[in-house]
């Protein structure tokens, strides 16, 4: 019994010290948040579960904060997402749009989240919004506008609409008519997850052929 003991921890010893998961931040706001859902529903768990599956060991932060706006993500920035983060999902201007804040003031602080996220090396995608077809057409296009133009100019993926697959379809939204439900955020998820995969091989994070 002892030397069996044994042996087991001397292989154990020899196969050394357990890889640390790869850690991705879902920094965004209430979209992204979970907003009226349980933390098992919400978008940073739901993707973590759809990875692991495909077999990446990751581990995805909830970095989102409801009601934020992209002057709001980039005060929180570097607590938010902390050094160590392989990938950012970065996902706010919903919040700017909704105040009508100009596009020109949210695009500066989209760029400065994005190139302080690269100047710690760490991976960003980019999930895009389109503006309410409420707001004007030259405030749409110019918001619009915003996330192939950084995306290209930073050089990072751009996922075009976050929540593409959910508009128009009201049971997949909480009553506000806004939000994702549970049933939404797998939508989102599913759709979401063959760019997540790409950034990531980008990055050169492998699946490890392990399906949790």
């Amino acid at each position: 019994m002892v030397a069996a003991t044994l042996a087991a921890a001397l292989c154990a010893a020899s196969a050394g010290p357990a890889r640390a998961a790869t850690r991705i931040a879902a920094f965004g706001d209430s979209l992204s948040a979970g907003y009226q859902l349980p933390a098992a529903a919400a978008f940073p768990a739901v993707l973590e579960g759809a990875l692991r599956r495909d077999g990446y060991d990751v581990a995805v932060d909830n970095a989102a904060v409801s009601g934020d706006t992209t002057q709001g993500g980039v005060e929180r920035l570097d607590w938010s997402v902390p050094d160590g983060t392989a990938l950012a999902i970065v996902e706010l201007g919903a919040n700017d749009m909704l105040r009508g804040i100009d596009p020109a003031v949210t695009a500066k602080n989209l760029d400065a989240i994005v190139s302080g996220l690269q100047k710690r090396h760490i991976g960003v995608l980019l999930a895009g919004m389109y503006a309410s077809l409420e707001l004007d057409a030259a405030y749409r296009e110019r918001f619009a506008a915003i996330f192939p133009s950084l995306a290209k100019r930073a050089g990072v993926p751009l996922y075009p609409f976050f929540l593409a697959g959910i508009i128009g379809h009201p049971e997949l939204h909480l009553a506000d008519g806004v939000h994702p439900n549970a049933a939404g955020v797998a939508v989102i998820v599913r759709n979401i997850l063959p760019t997540v995969e790409e950034s990531l091989k980008g990055l050169g994070v492998q699946p490890s052929g392990v399906k949790g």
